[in-house]
């Protein structure tokens, strides 16, 4: 499996979100939509994407009680986007509940993965507001068991945890890491952050960066520097 960048449209619009994707010309980017741009637009924002040659990391992290998420999943299963995503919190009673409303009646589906520790979260964050003492690398790696043992494809994770994530659940079992920026970029509300470089070698399968491309002054330039670094 080829490693890949995934752009974070994190856009108002639908029409913010194709001015930016027609700056990149005949390039036809993974993307991640999510929570803003899907509650604006809705589903049609995810067929107009496919429809134009994108695939879709569709980023709206469920968390609620099983049959709800199953509901859920069943609706967005129906959208034909890549990769979808919950909360590992929610249990592994949850995702696995999830797996199932994302399976359609041929058996495909398509890649499920999930949230562990935002990346926005460090560990005294994580231990004053969450009330969660243990280290964080430790809770990362507990919630990707539990989702491998839901079934599930992966995670979402810092990419400083890539290489630990695939150790403990298998080289098979996806990481896709936000935290990344350039070394010459603002690293703006990302606590724990790597380059794209770096996050190759720390063994991310995917990446997924947003402003240093969305908000460069050259995002084309931006999104091929941004590929040479990282894939293989």
């Amino acid at each position: 499996m080829g490693k890949d960048v995934i752009i974070a449209c994190d856009f108002a619009s639908a029409a913010e979100t194709f001015a930016f994707l027609d700056k990149l010309g005949s390039d036809r980017p993974f993307v991640k939509i999510g929570m803003e741009l899907f509650y604006a637009e809705g589903p049609a924002i995810v067929r107009e994407l496919k429809a134009r040659g994108h695939r879709v990391f569709l980023d709206l992290k469920l968390h609620d009680i099983p049959n709800t998420v199953k509901k859920a999943m069943a609706v967005l299963s129906k959208l034909d986007a890549d990769i979808v995503n919950v909360h590992a919190a929610g249990t592994i009673s949850m995702m696995e509940a999830a797996l199932k409303g994302l399976t359609r009646d041929d058996g495909s589906r398509p890649l499920l993965i999930a949230v562990t520790q935002l990346t926005s979260t460090d560990q005294a964050s994580m231990e004053k507001d969450l009330l969660i003492k243990e280290p964080i690398d430790k809770v990362v790696m507990h919630y990707a068991l539990n989702a491998k043992r839901a079934g599930l494809d992966g995670i979402v994770c810092s990419p400083l945890e890539a290489a630990k994530v695939h150790e403990t659940c298998g080289k098979d079992f996806l990481t896709v890491t936000p935290g990344v920026r350039f070394a010459d970029s603002d690293t703006g509300d990302q606590k724990r952050v790597m380059t794209p470089a770096e996050a190759k070698k720390a063994g991310s399968d995917y990446i997924v960066v947003g402003r240093p491309i969305t908000a460069a002054p050259d995002p084309a330039a931006a999104y091929r520097r941004c590929v040479e670094e990282f894939r293989d």
